[in-house]
């Protein structure tokens, strides 16, 4: 007979997290590599490393990196991917799909931190592949790896949380060093962002002082901000870089701007990332002389920030050909927004208990209110007191009803849809949730975060180039 289930212990089927740190004997073997395959089992157990293993990390990885040139040249065959955001389930994904790193040359766009929220696994992670695998590893800086977004959005809390101050200014100084650009096979303009009117030619490029935090204008800055004109396809009278009103910096840049750059340097396309898609990817207009895109956008992180349910897409290039393989996310281990603590987050579920009960006695107080009414009346005939005060009366207890019972209505709906609300807050200004967006109900906030236009519209505020933070130090 089997046992009877207990109703009173909790069926845990998710492991906790792994509480040690990586033993660094064990992360760096005989010939003082990284350990790739242990590192990334204990990242994904949730591991950490020891600080003097992540300072190892990230110094030897800097000079890596500042030994390359503005401009990188990547041969054939590659994968080209884009934007990771922190997804460390979904980068090991990725590789999967891409090709084992071992036998496959990458190269990544940027825009590896910010936004999800095991940053610090994906950088590091990272790191340690190219340290083992520097001739094939190739990673080029997104405009998140600077100081002024990690500082806006999750990042440098995120290396406050798991490590301290001086890990992420570590970070902060390795990603001076990332270079801007690539040239792939002698034929595609890789590349964050875009184009900039201050870059004619590929010399240009290469003239830039990249060791710094980047400017917020100029050539550096357009490379990591700049998009293609959303009239891409069809637009013909816009001039060739109108300002990028989306991102509050930078440019935009058009079809024609985009084919005299490529004629102008003899190159085929441009490979870029910087922007999320439904499906992974967009290519755009052809070019009249080639017949082929001469823009595609690679975006590598699938449902970014668990609401724009759109899938990822890596890049491969082979033997003259272009393949797009997609794939779409992997369950992750659950973070509260912003690293909320477990008391923060309850706090609704205690004020909607605290407003029904402050709703209760307000309806106790009409409720005598109206049983006094008619003799109210009676006294206000005898001390010739107007009806019309005694009406007022009523409607402002009516109207504190109302108010009290909308107020609970909201916190309602922030109890029954709290999951929902937190992946909303973090897709708006200051983690605020719309104005109105409470009492439209629950089926409104799922469409906002499971929709790809709806949450890409909730999420464009964030897409902007922050406002320098006044008390911010000096990079």
């Amino acid at each position: 007979m089997a046992a009877t289930p207990s109703t009173t212990e909790r069926i845990v089927d998710c492991p906790p997290p792994v509480t040690t740190k990586l033993d660094s004997s064990k992360l760096w073997g005989a010939d003082d590599k990284p350990n790739v395959d242990l590192l990334k089992d204990h990242f994904y157990a949730e591991g950490r490393l020891h600080k003097e293993d992540c300072m190892k990390l990230i110094a030897r990885t800097s000079a890596l990196w500042r030994a390359e040139p503005n401009l990188l040249h990547v041969a054939a065959p590659v994968t080209v991917c884009g934007d990771v955001h922190g997804q460390y389930y979904d980068l090991l994904k990725l590789f999967e799909v891409g090709g084992d790193p071992a036998k496959t040359r990458y190269l990544f766009l940027g825009d590896y931190v910010d936004r999800g929220y095991f940053s610090c696994e994906v950088i590091l992670y990272l790191m340690a592949m190219k340290l083992l695998y520097p001739e094939t590893m190739f990673m080029l800086r997104g405009n998140h790896e600077c100081r002024h977004l990690t500082d806006y959005f999750t990042f440098k809390e995120e290396c406050h949380h798991k490590y301290d101050e001086e890990v992420y200014d570590a970070f902060m100084n390795a990603f001076d060093c990332l270079p801007l650009a690539a040239i792939m096979n002698k034929q595609f303009f890789c590349v964050h962002g875009g184009l900039s009117p201050d870059i004619q030619t590929i010399k240009d490029l290469e003239e830039i002082d990249r060791f710094r935090e980047p400017p917020n204008h100029g050539p550096m800055c357009d490379l990591l901000w700049a998009d293609p004109l959303e009239k891409f396809d069809t637009d013909m009278h816009s001039p060739p870089f109108p300002p990028n009103t989306a991102r509050g910096c930078s440019y935009n840049f058009t079809y024609a701007a985009a084919c005299h750059f490529l004629e102008t340097n003899h190159l085929l396309s441009i490979i870029r990332a910087h922007e999320a898609q439904d499906e992974g990817y967009r290519m755009y207009r052809k070019s009249k002389t080639t017949g082929f895109p001469t823009v595609i956008t690679i975006f590598s992180a699938p449902h970014y920030l668990d609401s724009y349910g759109n899938k990822a897409a890596v890049l491969k290039y082979e033997t003259s050909t272009i393949n797009i393989r997609q794939f779409k996310a992997l369950p992750h281990p659950y973070w509260l927004p912003n690293f909320m603590n477990v008391f923060t987050w309850s706090l609704p579920f205690v004020a909607e208990k605290v407003t029904e009960m402050l709703l209760a006695l307000i309806e106790l107080c009409h409720k005598k209110s109206t049983e006094a009414e008619a003799d109210n009346a009676v006294l206000a005939a005898v001390a010739a007191r107007p009806t019309s005060k005694i009406q007022t009366d009523g409607e402002r207890m009516r109207a504190k009803i109302l108010a009290v019972g909308r107020l609970a209505r909201m916190f309602s709906v922030l109890r029954d849809s709290h999951d929902t609300v937190v992946k909303l807050k973090g897709l708006t200004p200051g983690h605020k949730i719309p104005q109105g967006m409470l009492i439209q109900g629950k089926n409104a906030m799922e469409d906002a975060v499971t929709r790809f236009d709806s949450a890409r519209k909730l999420d464009s505020i964030n897409e902007r180039r922050p406002p320098v933070n006044p008390d911010a130090p000096d990079s």
